[in-house]
């Protein structure tokens, strides 16, 4: 799933979202891991039903002419991949994007009712959100008015510690990587509040680096004829943007915001070096930030930000801070005032009049994802409004489409994986008693939330108008950063969920030694209560074990059980698993899915090993379920067959170049083709398939990899 913030370690990305959301600009948030989201008829949108996954396995989607043994993607998904046209609103499309679609179109019925709720209530709220979003004759009306006080404040900055406050006043709560969220993003810097990894009983405000349009710093510093080409292109749109707006010398501006924008990404760490948990012990007091990053003005910058009372941080870009310091001091002020009105006209484009949107959509959407069509307005209203008030659509989403008794059999699920974990960690030969007493602590101690959380978020306090689009953005953009602030001095809460019910995704949070399963990922082909338990196991035991097994990733191992960042490896076992993981790596980085472009095994390992570990442990839960039995046959499957051909359909993706390679290059997540084939490191596998010595895949016993 997709990385969020320091202390979330996200699973499968299974739902890429393809429309014009910003990209996440490089600030490869330290720990998560998360999915995607599903539909039936829409509310009011007069489109077609969203199909849902086949019941059961697609047998129609496998290639059988295809050796498992060569390509076990293809053998499991080849037909469906040669005849599925990606839609033309989405960069790729897959398992997870059908169940995102379904499962907005049911939001979008359930939301349109909201509409008529009693006046003041929270489902109200919600249907007034939706509705103002989707009042583009009022966004058109106002033009760019609701910017302008905004607009005029920047001009109006008027020296250094002007400057530096209002980059603190856009700072917010960095929650875009886990729920999507596409207005408000940081300038400069992102704030995420979260479980202190050296002291786990409290908060801290980590700080991570961001301020670019593009991706991450390869699509500014890489010199090859198609990322220049792409800088060209983002030269132009800024440019379009100011030209829309009416500012000043627009082509001039976009030279001199890209040029910022450019060092900005050469001061940033890389994705990979973003990916260190150890980024996360290092504090600075209010006197070492200015000692160490002087360029600003810190306490302007942060009471802007509203952080004024705070004694210390955790930069967890540290040199990118000190060096984006440097820059907020050398680089022409009026330089900085484009740049904040800029990103300011572009960020709110979704909800600015069509001109702004159609803009926003060609470049985020068509030039970065390679998509040929916005999606409907009626999709973006139904992200937009899941975005604001997410807890408040899940509780609507929950009572129709989430029973109890789903909610009960996942519950057993997740019980039967964290046994099968556990006897596969006593199991280890390799492993000390020591480590062994110490991951099964850890392991006994995860908390599990299946479905939706066990108290729901209050929106009391969010003030939502009617036909005020931008306006309830910009509130509850604010309502969820004083929301996240507010935590700062309280004991941590183990019980807070961090993505929405109506997500298809999953997460482990490994300072926090929790875990969420959102209800809308527990829907075929995940999960179906109807079908043969193989395939659950397959596919939404994979997905739990997966999770499970991020508490014990080249990240997560390295939290003890209380979230303490801390080792508890003896020196022999912390070897093993090092080597373990190179190899896992060096396998990965033999993948090319494009010529000029490899999967990079280093950047996706935690992805990985929780994959094989996870796989893993729901094989064992799956054999374990049967109690000695075997499982019954289905349409000329085995049992293991069945749990096998599962998990490659959880799989099932097919992406647009530009938006795979941007994945390649920014990603924790290999592809997904790539991620079905893990089941070559499984002994049970070669047997199932009857996998033989010189078929692609086949790897002798001692080259497949056994992490847990």
């Amino acid at each position: 799933m997709k990385r969020s913030g320091p202390l979330a370690v996200s699973l499968i990305l299974i739902a890429t979202a393809c429309n014009s959301k910003k990209p996440s600009e490089g600030k490869a948030p330290p720990v998560a891991t998360g999915s995607g989201s599903a539909g039936s008829a829409s509310a009011g949108s007069g489109a077609a039903p969203a199909p849902a996954a086949p019941a059961g396995l697609d047998l129609a989607g496998m290639n059988r002419g295809v050796k498992p043994g060569d390509d076990f993607f293809r053998y499991a998904n080849g037909t469906w991949f040669d005849r599925t046209e990606i839609p033309a609103d989405r960069a790729s499309w897959g398992a997870g994007a059908i169940a995102s679609e379904l499962t907005a179109t049911r939001v979008a019925d359930l939301i349109k009712e909201a509409q008529s709720a009693a006046e003041g209530s929270e489902a109200r709220k919600v249907g007034d959100y939706y509705a103002a979003y989707m009042d583009d004759a009022a966004i058109e009306n106002k033009g760019l008015a609701p910017l302008e006080p905004r607009l005029a404040a920047i001009d109006g900055i008027a020296d250094h510690k002007g400057l530096c406050r209002a980059i603190g006043e856009t700072l917010r709560a960095d929650v875009d990587a886990i729920n999507n969220t596409n207005y408000e993003t940081p300038n400069l810097f992102g704030v995420w509040i979260a479980q202190d990894f050296v002291d786990p009983a409290k908060y801290s405000v980590f700080l991570l680096q961001g301020g670019i349009s593009l991706p991450n710093k390869e699509y500014y510093v890489d010199a090859s004829e198609k990322m220049a080409e792409m800088r060209a292109k983002l030269r132009a749109h800024i440019e379009k943007v100011l030209t829309l707006a009416k500012r000043p010398d627009p082509a001039g501006a976009a030279q001199r915001i890209l040029e910022l924008e450019t060092k900005l990404a050469q001061a940033h760490a890389s994705r990979t070096e973003s990916h260190h948990v150890k980024n996360g012990t290092l504090h600075w007091s209010r006197a070492q930030l200015q000692q160490n990053a002087p360029g600003i003005d810190w306490t302007a910058l942060l009471d802007g930000a509203q952080l004024g009372s705070i004694t210390e941080l955790v930069p967890w870009h540290a040199k990118a801070t000190s060096q984006i310091s440097g820059l907020v001091k050398n680089q022409p002020l009026a330089t900085w005032k484009e740049y904040l009105a800029y990103r300011l006209l572009d960020h709110a484009s979704p909800l600015l009049p069509k001109a702004f949107a159609d803009e926003a959509f060609a470049f985020y959407g068509t030039t970065l994802a390679g998509t040929p069509t916005q999606r409907d307005r009626w999709k973006r209203a139904v992200d937009a409004t899941s975005d604001a008030m997410g807890q408040a659509v899940g509780k609507l989403y929950v009572g129709t489409y989430f029973p109890e008794a789903s909610k009960q059999k996942v519950a057993a699920l997740v019980k039967n994986l964290m046994t099968a974990f556990d006897k596969r960690i006593d199991a280890l030969a390799w492993m000390a008693p020591a480590t062994k007493a110490k991951a099964r602590a850890k392991l006994a101690v995860l908390k599990i939330g299946v479905g939706y959380p066990d108290t729901w978020r209050d929106y009391a306090g969010l003030e939502v108008v009617k036909g005020d689009a931008l306006g309830n953005a910009h509130r509850a953009a604010m309502f969820e950063y004083k929301r996240n602030l507010a935590k700062l001095g309280k004991p941590v809460d183990r019980d807070e969920w961090v993505m929405n019910p109506q997500l298809v995704n999953a997460v482990n949070l490994p300072a926090m030694n929790a875990m969420n399963f959102p209800a809308a990922i527990l829907q075929p082909p995940y999960f179906d209560p109807d079908r043969p338990t193989a395939m659950d196991y397959g596919a939404i035991g994979a997905v739990i074990g997966h999770e499970i097994s991020h508490s014990f990733d080249d990240q997560g191992a390295q939290f003890d059980e209380t979230g303490r960042l801390k080792n508890w490896w003896t020196p022999e076992d912390a070897k093993h698993f090092a080597a373990a993981g190179k190899a896992l790596a060096v396998q990965y980085d033999a993948y090319k899915p494009l010529p000029d472009l490899a999967v990079n095994g280093t950047l996706t390992l935690s992805e990985n090993i929780a994959d094989v570990a996870g796989l893993a442990a729901a094989y064992d839960a799956f054999k374990a379920s049967l109690n000695g039995a075997e499982a019954p046959a289905w349409n000329g499957l085995t049992g293991d067959q069945q749990f096998f051909v599962s998990f490659a359909q959880a799989w099932r993706t097919k992406m647009r170049e530009p938006a795979l390679r941007r994945r390649i290059l920014t990603d924790g997540h290999a592809p997904g083709e790539y991620r079905a084939d893990t089941v070559r490191n499984l002994d049970a596998w070669y047997q199932a398939f009857d996998v033989k010595a010189g078929e692609a895949l086949f790897l002798a016993p001692e080259a497949r990899v056994r992490v847990w």
